[in-house]
């Protein structure tokens, strides 16, 4: 375990890689995790919408012998929580308005994540409208923030802010079509005085620069990934090594 693993300020420009253990087996985790360790990214996230806590687990466990990066878990419901991981993004959905999202998962997880090693990092988390619906939309009854809205991303990152988040997660969902427009993420981090996490979409390396000079502190790339683009990992590998 990596203790304090999840480190993160206001002049970050870190990469997480968002592992869904749905998507893989355990020779096909093995071997996407060697592809990950070459990238060297700053974290790597495990979670998702539909999986079970006893395959969460098993693909934690194996991780953490295949990887030497912190391990983040990104839940999706409170059964998701596994020792595991090194620290826990404990999202509170603020965009939207659904009771369970905001206070109702968070009493049924307190047990556990109060006995846990791991850090708890309390995550103000923002769906952003990518263009079509996503699984986390859908499971979580809940609509996105428009896209071109900035004034109601803005207000609700300072309202997560004020309510004692330690951070803010702009997403725009597994599998968006749009990724969440660099000038709308620049208007929220200019907005915060906390650290601001960008997601969803993101399938050229182009986006980590205009994420990152629009104030983005970490920026978290799944989906695209998850699909084996050969092309995209040839890229980031080549930024990563420039």
């Amino acid at each position: 375990m990596h203790n304090n693993a999840f480190s993160l300020s206001k002049t970050d420009r870190k990469l997480g890689i968002l592992i869904d253990p749905d998507k893989h087996t355990e020779d096909d985790l093995t071997d996407f995790s060697k592809k990950i360790q070459e990238l060297d990214p700053d974290f790597i996230l495990i979670g998702g919408s539909l999986i079970y806590k006893s395959k969460i687990s098993a693909s934690a466990k194996l991780l953490q012998t295949l990887t030497d990066k912190p391990l983040v878990l990104f839940p999706g419901h409170f059964t998701q929580l596994t020792d595991y991981v090194d620290a826990v993004l404990l999202l509170s959905l603020i965009s939207g308005r659904n009771a369970d999202l905001l206070i109702g998962q968070h009493v049924l997880a307190a047990p556990k994540l109060k006995s846990m090693n791991a850090q708890i990092i309390s995550t103000g988390y923002m769906l952003i409208d990518g263009g079509r619906p996503t699984s986390v939309s859908y499971m979580s009854n809940s609509q996105p923030i428009p896209a071109d809205k900035t004034d109601i991303a803005i207000c609700t990152a300072q309202a997560g802010e004020l309510i004692g988040m330690k951070m803010i997660y702009m997403d725009a969902g597994s599998g968006a079509l749009q990724p969440i427009s660099p000038q709308m993420v620049a208007d929220v981090a200019n907005a915060i005085d906390i650290p601001l996490i960008v997601g969803g979409g993101i399938r050229k390396v182009e986006a980590l620069d205009a994420y990152w000079n629009a104030g983005a502190n970490l920026i978290v790339i799944g989906n695209a990934l998850e699909e084996h683009d050969s092309a995209l990992l040839r890229e980031l590998s080549r930024k990563k090594s420039n």
